[in-house]
């Protein structure tokens, strides 16, 4: 392997505390991105991989979906649960999701979810969002002058939305969002539900459990909703594995909504600690697309994916060899001096904004139109009614090496 300076640095992308701690994040980022670009990371119990931080090599790797494909490593995992998880994908018994599939088969198995995520199907969807933005301004302003602004209203806007659209019981919500937090948060001491990679098997298994007997009923008993399309798919005319099913709705119910919970919260943090860029965007909402897109840079909630080299290759000048795992630093990247002007200001008139958070190429997020909508809906529905709004407290962040952001935003405000 070609040698490459064992930069310290480098070590905070496998700590996940540092994702709780901006500063100490982005000054690490920072020196990668200014000293190596490209650094080996040995740091058990992670398997070593190579860290790129460069806007443009993230892309570039990305595009190239032959040479570096998801398989066998799509996130960071400690070695432990990453071998059961591979164990049980090779008895088929584990989950299987889009983030891990590559080729012609992962183009398939998107197709079946694509048409609810088009354009198209997003304007369909308008005016039932828009009236779940209102119940949720709503309820802020009942529930004021203070309020946890991600327990009490971010969480669960997005999720009543994607479980609407699965066609999911109501009652059914909190049980999803528990279990979302326990398979996002296995390194956040107020989310996990143990310490051990049987836990985290645990918590798939009872996702996988819940969609099996969804499946069963939507196959017996189609209802129109995307639950119906997931459970009835085929692929070269064949009806998708339960398992594959299965994973598919942990997908779009889990992905679907965490991390848009996770950018609207963070995007009004940042609206708080500018209070210019939120006066500008309240006086000037048809700012919304560039403010929503400058939001989810800021924020970023899908921290990163792997991908594996499957043939030797130069990246900026180093060596990858065939079977590297390289660890694409979307943070690091939505900060990279050489794409940004003034990366580390909020600016919601920002344009152009090639931020990374929902990928690039053939795994562009599936759902990257709906969370458009949702937040500028939220937004929209938000900020005429906002009187006035300043922090009632700390903001926390989640402690996470994967996805993540604001665990509690204590805020004081006024809304009529």
């Amino acid at each position: 392997m070609n040698t490459s300076v064992v930069d310290g640095a480098a070590k905070v992308l496998t700590d996940p505390t540092a994702y709780a701690d901006d500063d100490r994040l982005h000054a690490a980022l920072r020196h990668l991105r200014e000293r190596n670009p490209v650094a080996w990371v040995n740091h058990p119990p992670y398997r070593p991989f190579w860290a790129i931080t460069k806007h443009a090599d993230i892309v570039a790797i990305e595009r190239d979906n032959d040479l570096f494909i998801s398989a066998p490593r799509p996130v960071l995992t400690p070695s432990g649960p990453e071998d059961l998880m591979k164990a049980a994908q090779d008895a088929g018994t584990g989950m299987r999701t889009l983030v891990q599939m590559d080729g012609a088969h992962h183009r398939k198995m998107r197709a079946i979810g694509a048409d609810w995520f088009r354009p198209a199907a997003m304007r369909d969807l308008t005016a039932q969002v828009n009236q779940l933005a209102r119940r949720f301004v709503d309820k802020m302003r009942d529930i004021g002058p203070e309020c946890d602004f991600v327990t009490d209203i971010a969480v669960g806007f997005p999720l009543y939305v994607i479980l609407s659209l699965l066609g999911l019981p109501e009652s059914d919500f909190p049980l999803m969002h528990e279990l979302t937090q326990e398979m996002f948060g296995r390194d956040d001491t107020g989310h996990q539900r143990g310490h051990g990679a049987a836990d985290t098997l645990e918590v798939m298994e009872d996702f996988l459990n819940y969609f099996a007997t969804l499946t069963a009923s939507r196959r017996e008993k189609p209802t129109g909703d995307i639950a119906s399309a997931i459970a009835n798919g085929r692929i070269d005319g064949e009806p998708l594995s339960d398992m594959d099913t299965a994973s598919y709705y942990v997908l779009v119910a889990a992905a679907g909504h965490d991390t848009t919970k996770d950018a609207i919260s963070g995007g009004l943090r940042a609206l708080i600690e500018n209070p210019s860029e939120l006066q500008r965007l309240t006086q000037n909402l048809t700012l919304m697309p560039t403010a929503v897109e400058e939001m989810i840079r800021w924020s970023t909630p899908v921290k990163e994916f792997m991908r594996t080299a499957t043939a030797d290759t130069v990246v900026r000048g180093v060596d990858i060899n065939e079977g590297d795992a390289v660890y694409l630093a979307y943070v690091s990247g939505n900060r990279d001096e050489e794409v940004f002007d003034r990366p580390f200001r909020f600016d919601v008139g920002r344009n152009p904004n090639r931020h990374l958070s929902f990928g690039q190429g053939v795994h562009f997020c599936l759902g990257a139109a709906l969370a458009r909508m949702e937040i500028s809906s939220l937004y929209r529905e938000l900020l005429p009614r906002l009187v006035s709004i300043e922090l009632a407290g700390k903001p926390e962040l989640a402690a996470t090496t994967f996805v993540g952001g604001l665990k509690h935003l204590p805020i004081r405000y006024s809304l009529v």
